[in-house]
C-alpha cells in the first residue's frame, strides 16, 4: 500500500470479510504494513464510517484497520448471542489473521468497551488506548438503565432514519428489528462489563468524553481516570455522546497531542 492510502476514508469497497463460526466479520486497512498499528472501534448501530471525520486528521502515519462489529455495518451478525466478549473474540480473530499482536485502539462507546476489555483480558500488546464516550463498569449501567433499556427498533427508526438507512444498505443480511434487542441486552448485561478490572490496564490511556453526553455521565470516565495509573481524561465542551461528529476538530487535536 503507498502511503497516500492512509488519508483515504473507509468506504466499504476495499476490505474483506473474515469467517468467524458462522458470522462474517469485515474489515479494511489503510497505510502501509510496516507502519504501527491504529484499530478504530465502533459504536452500536454505527460502522468504521463513522471515524471518517477524523481518521484523515491524524497526523502520525498508521496502518489503520477498521473492523465492523458483528451485526453491524458489513458485518453478519451470525447465531451466538450478540456480547461485548464475542466482540472481543472477534477482533481477537481478525488481529491474529493479520498477524498483529502489538497495537494501539481508539473505541467509540459500544467500541471503546470492547477496547477496554482487549486492555484487560487479552495477550495483545496495546501501546495507547483511547475511549471515547464509553462506559466500563455495572453501575454505569445501572444508573442508565432506563435510557439504555428504553431504545427499540421504532424509536431508532425515528430518530436515526440516516443510521438506519447505511445499515440496511451495507449488510449481507439485514435484519434491524433482530439486531436492536440483542444491542440492547448487551447493553444493559452488567456481567459484559470489565468493571474494576481496568485498574490492570497497563497502557498509556485517553478517556475522552463530551461534556454533554447524557449516556456516560462526569463521574463515569473520572473513576474510570482514577482507575488506571497511566490515564489521561478529556471532557470536550460543546460535545454530547458522538464527539467525532459534534467537534470532530477538537477531537482530532486532542488525539494527536496524545499518539505522538
Amino acid at each position: 500500500m503507498s502511503a497516500d492510502i492512509l488519508m483515504n476514508k473507509f468506504d466499504h469497497i476495499a476490505g474483506k470479510h473474515l469467517l468467524i463460526g458462522d458470522a462474517k466479520i469485515y474489515y479494511e486497512e489503510r497505510g502501509e504494513v510496516d507502519k504501527a498499528v491504529l484499530l478504530l472501534l465502533h459504536g452500536g448501530f454505527g460502522n468504521m464510517e463513522d471515524f471518517n471525520s477524523i481518521v484523515s486528521k491524524i497526523e502520525k502515519e498508521f496502518r489503520v484497520i477498521g473492523i465492523d462489529s458483528r451485526g453491524q455495518g458489513k458485518s453478519t451478525l451470525g447465531s451466538k448471542k450478540l456480547s461485548y466478549e464475542i466482540m472481543q473474540a472477534d477482533v481477537e480473530k481478525v488481529l491474529e489473521h493479520l498477524n498483529i499482536n502489538e497495537l494501539n485502539v481508539i473505541g467509540f462507546s459500544d467500541g471503546g468497551i470492547v477496547a477496554y476489555r482487549l486492555a484487560v483480558f487479552t495477550t495483545l500488546k496495546i501501546k495507547k488506548l483511547v475511549t471515547i464516550g464509553s462506559r466500563w463498569h455495572k453501575n454505569n449501567v445501572i444508573e442508565t438503565r432506563e435510557i439504555l433499556g428504553g431504545t427499540n427498533a421504532q424509536k431508532w427508526r425515528e430518530r436515526f432514519p440516516g443510521m438506519v438507512a447505511a445499515y440496511e444498505r451495507l449488510n449481507p443480511e439485514p435484519d434491524f428489528n433482530k439486531l436492536v434487542p440483542e444491542l440492547v441486552e448487551m447493553w444493559v448485561n452488567e456481567s459484559s462489563y470489565p468493571n474494576e478490572n481496568v485498574k490492570n490496564i497497563t497502557a498509556e490511556t485517553l478517556i475522552i468524553r463530551g461534556d454533554k453526553d447524557h449516556l456516560v455521565l462526569r463521574k463515569f470516565v473520572f473513576e474510570a481516570a482514577e482507575q488506571i495509573e497511566s490515564a489521561n481524561l478529556s471532557n470536550i465542551p460543546f460535545a454530547g455522546h458522538a464527539v467525532h461528529i459534534d467537534q470532530p476538530e477538537i477531537l482530532a487535536l486532542t488525539i494527536n497531542k496524545f499518539l505522538k
